[in-house]
């Protein structure tokens, strides 16, 4: 589905910042950033204390719970079906928002998925990635489509995950950079930090002000296909100061194959990669948790289902950039987005 892909593009979400810190602020501004996950994440807020180590601890603490790509994490012991894992309460928080994106998206958001997004290249077993793969056969893809349905996983009270077929996997890249910012926030927040802006391979969860004083400005990308994640130019900025946003797309995460190029959101009903003339979509929820299912599931779903679902839910907002018979790009704000600049 998402590590959040086809062979157009995605527009992954950047920020802007800047690195000075006004002569009359209270409390200075500090920069964490690194990598994980085989991304980036860069971290700006306003604190006397240096809390980095905290915030690489929570993310560490996302990595042992969820990560499909972490062979001693909990979710990584329930898909070999060790009856000894049981669900910490991270792993309860995503995947009960996942049942829920699940049951909002008529299957579109299905992180179960995952036996078909390491079918085609991009799970944990293809870790480095290759360039070019062989397409998986209309055999092997069936008897993986088997295998998928996260309406048939149940989350027992007890904290360990019922299955309908035993061959059943998890991949939450879908949702778990989504949670990591909205963790670390959270982790912020405790120690006094009002101004904030947590970004995560391209998802962003922002409170207050900037270092300028304003609201944050985050820049959305174009959708140019590209593998290289420092190469941005923009399509757009927004103005934020108490959100949580998320981008799914196709343009920093595909492969060649003998079919063609394809991107890695993978629908979970066909069990190919998605076709679609919708190039990406950013996704304006309350959390970034939201944000970033949301953000897979309108890119799996019909652009007019997605917009439909984004209706019904209204704390949610969308931006779907498209290209037309011309291979121009149009956007297309649902009701709700904020206003862009350009």
């Amino acid at each position: 589905m998402k590590t959040k892909l086809s062979i157009l593009a995605l527009a992954v979400i950047t920020l802007f910042s800047w690195a000075f810190v006004g002569c009359n602020s209270p409390k200075p501004y500090r920069t964490c950033e690194g990598i994980i996950w085989s991304t980036t994440y860069h971290v700006t807020y306003a604190s006397n204390a240096l809390l980095d180590d905290s915030i690489r601890t929570v993310m560490q603490q996302v990595d042992h719970s969820v990560s499909a790509f972490n062979p001693r994490s909990i979710i990584s012991a329930i898909n070999r079906n060790d009856t000894s894992a049981v669900a910490d309460t991270i792993l309860r928080r995503v995947f009960e928002e996942s049942i829920r994106i699940n049951r909002f998206s008529h299957g579109a958001f299905d992180p179960t998925v995952g036996p078909l997004v390491d079918l085609w290249g991009f799970g944990p077993s293809n870790a480095t990635h290759s360039d070019s793969i062989q397409a998986p056969s209309k055999a092997a893809i069936d008897s993986v489509l088997m295998l998928v349905g996260m309406a048939d996983c149940e989350l027992l009270s007890d904290g360990h995950v019922r299955k309908k077929h035993p061959g059943t996997q998890f991949n939450f890249s879908a949702i778990a950079k989504g949670y990591a910012c909205d963790l670390v926030a959270a982790m912020l927040e405790r120690n006094g930090v009002e101004n904030y802006m947590v970004e995560i391979g391209g998802e962003i969860n922002v409170k207050g002000e900037s270092q300028m004083g304003q609201q944050w400005r985050v820049m959305i990308d174009a959708p140019i296909p590209s593998t290289d994640s420092i190469i941005h130019t923009g399509t757009a900025i927004i103005r934020l100061t108490d959100d949580g946003v998320a981008t799914s797309g196709n343009y920093r995460n595909f492969h060649k194959t003998d079919v063609g190029t394809v991107g890695h959101t993978i629908s979970p009903v066909t069990g190919h990669p998605v076709t679609t003339r919708v190039l990406s979509v950013t996704i304006l929820a309350p959390d970034c948790i939201t944000a970033d299912a949301l953000a897979t599931a309108c890119m799996v779903m019909p652009m007019d289902s997605a917009r439909a679902m984004l209706n019904d839910i209204p704390e949610a907002a969308g931006l779907f950039v498209t290209t037309d018979s011309d291979g121009l790009w149009e956007l297309h704000p649902t009701r709700g987005f904020p206003l862009l600049e350009r």
